[in-house]
């Protein structure tokens, strides 16, 4: 146990993104690529969602919500992969890899949490309009919002106070490109099994609950689509649940496999490509799933392109 206490003030080495693959350079431009167009999506929709009236509804609301969750969440990890990559360092600190942790399970609770609201706004617009304005008002969505960041917050927490406090009685290479939980544990010389029950179980209550909950909203809402008589309504519907659905399952599916499962039977280049999905992929087709889809998103867009141009033929 000495050798693991005194690693507790030691730096970390983070081995990289697949160290070993023969086109890692291109893989590396790629992903920062996708990061600036996950910026640049998510940055827009904020900007959207701010000055379009249009869009000043409990919908959008949340869809800002989860823009601003994809922006930071991102932002977390792809910006200190490539300065390692391109200044050739591989160590971390200690408070930077502990950061690392916690930003990614407060975001990434808050996004399972959103999902979930989202799928409940959607379930009242459609099974219970009238009472639509009632049920979902701007009080009611800031306590969303809030419950959504505390929820995160709460879990970054436990996982990032265990896993800080782990002593790392072997090599101090986490096969990863960024500070994440499993990769740790994997490195750490005290028996962990106990708290993968504990990751299991919130597992449970972050995934597996909101999942289920998604489903019973979802399964709701097609009842009440398939009584409806015009089938205008039933296709806007159906259109605006299944951007919701799309994001839903590209979230939640790889949180299932890296969570709900036995780390042993992950290997680094599993959960290194799982991640990519979860952290790189998926802040980057959030905005384009639900822009492409959504005519109101398209219209507020071109209403904010022709500003300049309209101004200059004014001037």
């Amino acid at each position: 146990m000495e050798g693991g206490n005194e690693t507790l003030t030691t730096d970390f080495i983070l081995t990289g993104l697949f160290p070993n693959m023969k086109y890692v350079t291109f893989l590396i431009y790629t992903i920062i690529f996708i990061y600036l167009v996950a910026v640049t999506g998510n940055f827009i929709l904020l900007l959207l969602t701010w000055m379009d009236l249009r869009l000043h509804t409990p919908m959008y609301f949340l869809l800002s919500q989860l823009s601003l969750v994809d922006l930071a969440l991102i932002s977390s990890t792809v910006p200190k992969m490539a300065f390692n990559f391109f200044s050739g360092t591989k160590s971390i600190t200690r408070f930077a890899c502990g950061t690392q942790i916690f930003f990614f399970f407060t975001l990434g609770g808050a996004e399972c949490i959103l999902l979930t609201l989202m799928a409940y706004d959607r379930y009242v617009a459609v099974c219970n309009p009238l009472r639509y304005a009632v049920l979902m008002n701007h009080g009611v969505c800031l306590q969303m919002a809030i419950v959504s960041w505390i929820g995160g917050i709460l879990v970054a927490i436990v996982h990032t106070s265990y896993t800080m406090n782990l002593p790392i009685c072997r090599s101090r290479e986490i096969h990863h490109f960024y500070c994440e939980m499993p990769a740790i544990m994997k490195i750490s010389c005290k028996d962990t099994s106990k708290y993968e029950l504990v990751v299991f179980v919130l597992g449970v209550i972050f995934i597996i609950i909101p999942f289920g909950l998604i489903m019973t909203s979802y399964t709701l809402i097609f009842l009440t689509v398939l009584r409806m008589n015009p089938p205008q309504g039933r296709n806007k519907a159906l259109a605006t649940c299944s951007s919701h659905l799309t994001v839903v399952s590209l979230y939640l599916g790889p949180c299932v496999y890296m969570y709900m499962t036995p780390g042993s039977s992950h290997t680094p280049e599993q959960e290194q490509a799982v991640s990519v999905f979860c952290t790189v992929l998926t802040p980057m087709l959030n905005p384009v799933i639900y822009s492409l889809r959504n005519k109101d998103i398209v219209a507020a867009l071109q209403k904010l392109l022709r500003k300049p141009s309209v101004s200059k033929e004014n001037a």
